[in-house]
């Protein structure tokens, strides 16, 4: 009766084991791809946003990456195994040397494996990092939110916001001192200037002051180029800081305002109304038109009848009349078409910086 009583807690010790073997595996397959597995400082990358389906995120950023990245950049390229750099024969006799070998060929082989976009741990529910390599992020966004906005086509249903992410580095004021000074030149250092705001958002975080940030981001702009200025309503430029834990992701964003905060969802939704509007006002001025030249007609008929002398001076104020007025009040609606997206801009802009900006 003992040999059973030894033999029942070995197949649980066996399952427990299994399970743990199976999670070491599993962490290392990810890594596999080489670089890091989750956020940390000296990364680029594209912060996204999503709503509770994560794994659904991860596959249409892949596929929408992809797809305008091939666009802007060609086709990825990978190198075969076989054209991995190797040392000479006679390197090969020296231990040293073949030692040496060894390792410049694993880091050869691990940059081979590096992928133009690569999801990794961002630390935050609902929010997937996809580290890139050999692209530049703002723009690449960009130019897939610009292209969603002229097309009015709807490419994702998971994805909320897409952010681009130039650089990061940890969460500590100093740190962000440190590095946002040099960070920032490109955008603000003379001979460069432009308006801009500061766009604040942390998560799992509780050391960082909101306040504080955004009053020391904003000195260092100012401390850059004197002509540069706080613009809360249509900025130039917007600085972009999400904090995750202790990372800090920036990014400086063109158009984040028009774009509705880089939600390509809004983007979408936008694009749609501002043409349909267009739509409706254009009826409305053809309509007018017809309205105006009937008009027209009809006084010319009775100014004919009355007499000669009108009969030669009327026509020509009439066709003024009828040309002219449906031309100043197709302006007009013109300029009333344009006003709803400013109108929509302020007030994003306006909402935005009561949530975001101090």
């Amino acid at each position: 009766m003992a040999s059973p009583v030894q033999q029942s807690p070995q197949p649980g010790g066996g399952k427990r084991k299994g399970k743990a073997q199976y999670v070491q595996a599993k962490r290392a397959r990810r890594c596999d791809g080489g670089g890091p597995r989750q956020l940390e400082p000296g990364l680029q990358g594209i912060l996204i946003t999503c709503n509770m389906n994560e794994r659904k995120c991860v596959e249409e950023a892949y596929s929408l990456l992809n797809e305008y990245g091939d666009d802007m950049y060609g086709p990825e390229k990978f190198a075969d195994k076989d054209q991995q750099p190797s040392g000479s024969e006679a390197e090969d006799d020296d231990v040293e040397a073949a030692l040496k070998k060894e390792v410049g060929d694993i880091k050869a082989s691990t940059e081979m494996r590096l992928r133009r976009f690569q999801s990794v741990e961002s630390g935050a529910n609902n929010v997937v990092f996809i580290r890139t390599l050999g692209i530049e992020p703002e723009k690449l966004v960009h130019h897939i939110l610009q292209d969603i906005y002229k097309t009015k086509k709807k490419k994702t249903r998971v994805i909320l916001r897409m952010l681009p992410i130039s650089g990061t580095c940890k969460a500590f004021l100093e740190d962000m001192k440190k590095y946002a000074e040099t960070f920032l030149e490109p955008w603000f250092k003379a001979p460069n200037k432009g308006t801009f705001q500061i766009v604040y958002k942390s998560r799992n975080n509780s050391h960082m002051n909101r306040e504080e940030v955004i009053k020391e981001l904003a000195g260092i702009v100012g401390s850059l180029n004197s002509e540069n200025k706080v613009d809360l309503t249509n900025p130039q430029y917007t600085v972009v800081v999400e904090i995750i834990k202790a990372v800090c992701c920036l990014s400086v964003v063109k158009d984040y305002t028009l774009f509705r905060k880089y939600n390509l969802q809004e983007v979408v939704k936008s694009a749609k109304d501002l043409s349909q509007l267009n739509t409706k006002q254009a009826a409305l001025t053809g309509n007018g038109k017809e309205a105006k030249l009937e008009s027209g007609d009809k006084s010319n008929q009775k100014d004919a009848a009355e007499g000669k002398n009108n009969q030669q001076v009327v026509p020509e104020d009439s066709e003024e009349l009828g040309q002219t007025e449906p031309i100043s009040e197709t302006h007009v609606v013109s300029e009333g078409a344009t006003k709803p997206e400013l109108a929509s801009q302020v007030t994003e802009g306006s909402e935005s910086h009561g949530n975001d900006l101090s």
